[in-house]
């Protein structure tokens, strides 16, 4: 799939603010500090779509883009920063987990996992929710750039072993780097593959 267009639609604070259901939808989601806006931003090829900060939590919004005017990106607020006060996140958990679980043009979650570490019980109590709640959803690997070829494999293994003790079936997965532009073309091919 080729990006010919990329334009930021509307910010919504909850699910009754969410735009009307034009497109179908593809939501990105993970940990704060995963590098999600700097993967948007290399997805659709515009450096400044997402916004980039260098402070975890940033998006605070549900954030609507629209692709090629035929398909809606999904910017989710990221989950597991300690330091927004307890009632915000309560509030964007909620936002998330209604957005989530209620939009019906919503067809696939990219769930974005560090690929530097091992695997995090928030992000598997997160793919776990997904799971019970019958949301598909992919997991992306960010940042596979700042860790070797083996540590990458023992990480991406452990998180997907760790995961089969709790969901039946094994998600699709993508390796991602916004430094090389790895996955980004799977990522698309996916994407292109599911509006068909």
């Amino acid at each position: 799939m080729k990006i010919k267009s990329a334009e930021f639609a509307t910010s919504a604070p909850d699910l009754e603010s969410c735009p009307p259901e034009r497109f179908q939808e593809f939501a990105f989601i993970g940990r704060s500090n995963v590098g999600k806006s700097s993967l948007i931003n290399m997805l659709v090829g515009r450096k400044g779509l997402a916004r980039v900060s260098s402070t975890p939590g940033a998006t605070r919004l549900i954030n609507f883009f629209t692709i090629n005017n035929e398909w809606s990106l999904v910017d989710l607020p990221g989950y597991g920063y300690a330091k927004i006060p307890v009632k915000m996140r309560e509030g964007f958990q909620r936002a998330v987990s209604e957005y989530l679980a209620q939009r019906e043009a919503l067809s696939c979650v990219f769930v974005l996992i560090d690929a530097r570490h091992t695997p995090q019980q928030l992000d598997l109590d997160f793919c776990d929710w997904l799971a019970v709640n019958g949301i598909p959803f992919v997991l992306v690997f960010t940042k596979a750039d700042k860790v070797k070829a083996g540590r990458l494999k023992k990480n991406v293994d452990a998180f997907l072993a760790a995961l089969a003790e709790r969901v039946e079936g094994e998600p699709r997965v993508h390796v991602t780097s916004i430094t090389d532009g790895r996955g980004r073309d799977e990522l698309l091919r996916f994407i292109g593959e599911a509006l068909e």
